[in-house]
């Protein structure tokens, strides 16, 4: 980091900033990361001053067990600023603020707010003259959901378009973030044994698993006008698809790799509506019974209507037309209220030709498997075949597991860390572009269509705390191709081991 800067965030009494951004920045901070002096602007609606939103910030940091010696030194870098997003008066105050306050005009606007306020406020950001990067940087973050469906997405690029540049632009998904996504292209492209491998030749199907055990519980709101699809496939599990199916960039820059991923939501198979039925399985959690205790249905959950049709749960098959994948099935599966939580990447190699050891015919029509393991418990995965020991040729599956918790260097950064400082040093690999945006929601839009239109699309029960509709199966036509349940047994209340 070059110069000084300022830290804005917009709705900084929110649940976002007190849980990830804060704690991140103080993370930074207490590393030593910055190595020039950076402050934080706040901006809320309360009416509050420094010292009060900074016992907030000491308060919210000792909850997550973060509070230490640096903490009071970190509070000092912090200054409130009370504003209402929707007058423009206001914000001429803010920009006579930031010009006095801070001497280095360099900010990172971050909007913790509503997405129906981005383009608000970025205009208003714009006609304060606080987007000019005559006298400093100037970058915006944005969380997502980016968009509802195709056109608001298109339309969103487009507005904020008008006050930002594509450059100052980060749109964050803290699943890239996340330390497993990002080895994956180290997986593949720093090994040898590996990338040989990674195609139609070799690969019979690939998996990509996100299992959350929790309800919506609080999110029933948002969660409602979203659904699954929206909330984790068209964003998270999409990016973590390319990442696994993209070519090999000529070098790690952020446009390079990018690129390459904009070519993998190009490639993607279009699912026609007519044939949505034939490559998506969608559901919803019912009342059930776990461990004694009765779960809600997701139509008993506050504020969900007795009716409601949201998907909790998305499984579904898609391919990639392009020379690398033609012919592979990648099978995509998440939901709310599962049996436990559990995101990972399987990948499924072919099994070999010819079976010559008929005694274990079953075990050896396995197909051999890396699993990548993004949380809990991060790691990888390597199972193969052994002979057991003695006469015979006795055969099993074992395995070779790598732990990220085995490595003593230090911890494993979250999510938000990362991407917080990406965004500082001004790299936005770990960002997505307007045009993957777009692409993405191209790829899934017939989908919400069909699901619009069609009411003779059915929309499967599945109890609380299960692995989902047992129709899952139906999008799975291919001989021995199943899904892989990593977690069967939870009696002890633990995750089970990767």
């Amino acid at each position: 980091m070059k110069e000084s800067f300022t830290f804005v965030i917009f709705g900084a009494s929110g649940d976002l900033s007190q849980k990830k951004l804060l704690p991140s920045l103080y993370k930074l901070y207490n590393k030593q990361m910055f190595d020039k002096p950076f402050n934080i602007l706040a901006i809320g609606r309360r009416n509050i001053d420094d010292i009060q939103f900074r016992n907030q910030v000491i308060n919210a940091l000792e909850k997550k067990n973060l509070k230490g010696v640096n903490v009071e030194n970190f509070s000092s870098v912090i200054n409130y600023f009370k504003l209402d997003l929707m007058h423009n008066e206001n914000y001429n105050d803010l920009t006579q603020f930031l010009k006095i306050k801070y001497t280095k005009q360099n900010f990172i606007f971050y909007f913790a707010i509503s997405p129906t306020l981005y383009c608000s406020v970025a205009k208003k950001l714009y006609l304060s003259n606080l987007t000019n990067q005559n006298d400093g940087f100037k970058r915006v973050i944005i969380e997502k959901p980016f968009g509802h469906d195709l056109e608001s997405a298109i339309s969103l690029n487009n507005n904020i378009h008008k006050f930002f540049d594509e450059s100052q632009i980060f749109r964050i998904d803290h699943y890239l973030g996340k330390e497993t996504v990002q080895n994956i292209l180290v997986t593949r492209f720093a090994n040898g044994i590996f990338e040989p491998l990674w195609n139609r030749n070799y690969i019979e199907f690939v998996e990509i698993t996100a299992a959350e055990s929790l309800s919506v519980g609080s999110r029933a709101g948002y969660y409602d006008k979203a659904g699954a699809l929206r909330d984790m496939v068209q964003n998270h599990l999409l990016q973590v698809l390319a990442l696994i199916a993209m070519e090999p960039p000529i070098n790690t820059s952020s446009k390079a790799l990018r690129d390459e991923m904009v070519k993998v939501f190009q490639s993607l198979r279009e699912i026609k509506k007519e044939d949505v039925s034939n490559y998506v399985v969608k559901g919803q959690y019912v009342e059930s019974t776990y461990k004694g205790e009765t779960q809600k249905a997701y139509r008993d959950e506050d504020n969900i209507s007795v009716d409601s049709k949201t998907e909790t749960f998305v499984a579904m098959k898609s391919y990639i037309d392009n020379w690398r994948w033609s012919g592979v099935p990648f099978y995509i599966k998440t939901g709310k209220a599962l049996a436990t939580n559990v995101s990972e990447v399987v990948i499924h190699y072919k099994t070999t030709p010819h079976t010559i050891f008929k005694d274990n015919e079953d075990i050896c029509d396995e197909h051999n498997k890396l699993v990548i393991r993004i949380q809990p418990d991060a790691g990888f995965l390597v199972n193969f075949q052994m002979k057991v020991p003695g006469a015979g040729f006795k055969v099993q599956p074992v395995n070779m597991n790598f732990h990220y918790d085995s490595l003593k260097e230090g911890e494993i950064p979250e999510a938000y860390e990362r991407l917080l400082y990406d965004c500082v040093e001004n790299d936005a690999t770990l960002y997505q572009r307007n045009d993957s945006i777009e692409y993405t929601w191209k790829y899934v839009q017939p989908i919400l269509d069909a699901w619009e239109d069609g009411d003779d699309i059915p929309l499967y029960g599945y109890p609380s705390r299960s692995w989902g509709p047992q129709y899952v199966e139906n999008i799975i036509s291919e001989k021995n191709h199943k899904w892989r349940f990593p977690c069967k047994d939870l009696s002890d209340g633990k995750y089970c081991e990767l």
